[in-house]
């Protein structure tokens, strides 16, 4: 193995470790939380704890993004790195609700520099020839990490202590850190330009408002709540000043053009819908494991292990595939197997087999996986170093909103659905008005579950049950949705980047 392979080795040993902690972290808290309220107190607050990470990545996206591309990609690649550890020591020392909340959104910001640009710096070192093969290796990592997260959150909080779940964060990140800080030499030029300093500041706000919004809707405050209505207008109105200001500035953080380009545009748009309709069976399949089936925590989240399966196996022959043929025909196959995993989910019952619900969730996650690493790819096919950068980062912001959306809407028709079947199941029943509401809460609980009465039991499982078949089958909208913007993605392929890269090397090396 020659020298530069050797670096090159450790370049993308750092950058899938980087990817691994950042993207687990997304979703790695959701089993633990309960202990951690237990522990810390705040329940009125915990949702903080979730809602500061997702809120300052997706903020940090654009951002960082564009910045790598003006200023390289190593600085703000490290420093990502260095908040995201920062961030995760003081995670696992904090000593209330609120503290936790306020560290996390020091590793979100981390997280918001370091996912983005590790997969651009993927493109900038390796030839096009290689790069379906790396989309591939990265979508897995990327994909398999935050289907993990709430197995390892969930063994962790079990069998460990659940400051562990941060902890774990050190030993990864630091080697990351000292693979990218010792064998990633950055060859590109970079040209001092004017920072969007309007853009970033009314992008930030409108998101903050945003996510706020939805986070704490129809839980702290109601819908039509003061608090409420006033974030919305927040979001907008800021939304408004932002497009105006993006498309005065000289140097945009979020650049409308490439929206222009028809294999952009389409791409982001699938990425969008495709997080939406994914992060439905990463959030409820678990719920439905502990609340149908009576499993713990842990069970539940082993659950997660065959749509983790199917997706690092799409995603290498994502990567592959996108080398054949173009881009638009491997995302075909990919949202019709989605779909189709989809409406399998959208069937189960407290009847449905266990194997049964694995082969669905196989099937669901291999329907996701090619997404994870084709999406990556065709999002930069279009453009050059100077803008990967920001392409990238787009995509990767518009994927969470789709997936933090997608959380809001979905949670609002799940416990609506259950809301109204339980009413059903109850009213003019003397088990109705009597039921406490904490036997609700308690179905989560294995040991607990004993002291319900079994036909209460049967009726609150079976309310369980039909409302997140009901919430998967309203994802298949945004599942047919992804489908229609794969398919206006053109005729665009590898092979043609591969060919023009292949020309202007020989352009090159003629002028020298």
């Amino acid at each position: 193995m020659s020298a530069n392979q050797s670096r090159l080795g450790f370049v993308v040993a750092g950058l899938l470790l980087a990817i691994f902690v950042a993207s687990i972290d997304n979703t790695i808290v959701s089993t633990a939380m309960a202990t951690i309220v237990s522990d810390l107190g705040g329940i009125d607050k915990f949702v903080w704890v979730t809602s500061a990470y997702l809120v300052t990545e997706m903020a940090g996206m654009p951002i960082f993004g564009k910045l790598s591309d003006m200023y390289g990609r190593k600085r703000f690649f490290i420093l990502g790195i260095f908040l995201f550890l920062l961030g995760s020591v003081l995670c696992g020392t904090a000593e209330s609700i609120t503290q936790l909340s306020i560290y996390r959104a020091i590793q979100g910001i981390g997280g918001g520099a370091m996912l983005p640009i590790a997969f651009t710096i993927v493109f900038d070192v390796f030839p096009a020839e290689k790069r379906g093969k790396m989309g591939g290796l990265f979508g897995a990592v990327f994909g398999t990490s935050s289907l993990f997260g709430p197995l390892v959150g969930a063994y962790f909080t079990d069998y460990i202590n659940w400051r562990w779940i941060f902890y774990i964060n050190i030993p990864f990140g630091i080697v990351a850190l000292l693979f990218i800080l010792l064998f990633y030499k950055e060859s590109m030029e970079h040209s001092k330009q004017k920072i969007d300093w309007w853009g970033a500041a009314t992008l930030v706000g409108s998101i903050v408002s945003l996510m706020f919004a939805l986070e704490l809707g129809g839980n702290e405050y109601a819908w039509d709540s003061a608090q409420i209505l006033g974030l919305f207008a927040t979001f907008a109105i800021l939304f408004i000043i932002f497009i105006f200001v993006e498309r005065k500035a000289a140097e945009p953080i979020i650049s409308f053009k490439m929206f222009r380009v028809r294999l952009y545009g389409a791409s982001t748009g699938a990425a969008l819908f495709y997080g939406a309709a994914f992060i439905t069976a990463a959030l409820y399949i678990p719920i439905f494991v502990q609340g149908v089936y009576g499993g713990t925590a842990t069970s539940s989240g082993l659950m997660l292990l065959p749509m983790t399966l199917g997706s690092v196996f799409a995603a290498q022959m994502g990567g592959f595939l996108a080398n054949k043929m173009p881009y638009r025909n491997v995302m075909v196959l990919s949202a019709i197997i989605f779909i189709a995993g989809i409406v399998l989910l959208s069937t189960i019952s407290p009847e449905t087999t266990k194997w049964t619900l694995a082969f669905y969730m196989f099937i669901t996650g291999f329907g996701i996986g090619f997404s994870f690493s084709v999406l990556g790819m065709s999002t930069i096919h279009s453009f050059d170093m100077r803008q990967r950068g920001s392409a990238n980062a787009t995509m990767s912001f518009i994927r969470s909103f789709g997936m933090t959306v997608g959380i809001t809407v979905f949670g609002i028709i799940q416990r609506n659905s259950f809301t109204n079947g339980m009413t059903d199941a109850f009213s003019g029943s003397s088990g109705g008005a009597a039921l406490p509401s904490e036997n609700v809460r308690q179905i989560l609980t294995p040991e607990k579950r004993e002291s319900i009465p079994a036909e209460v039991m049967d009726k609150i499982i079976s309310a369980l049950s039909h409302s997140i078949s009901t919430t998967f089958m309203w994802s298949i909208v945004p599942a047919v949705l992804a489908l229609a913007c794969v398919l206006l993605m053109g005729n665009a392929s590898m092979k043609e980047l591969i060919e023009r890269e292949r020309m202007q090397a020989g352009k090159l090396a003629k002028g020298k």
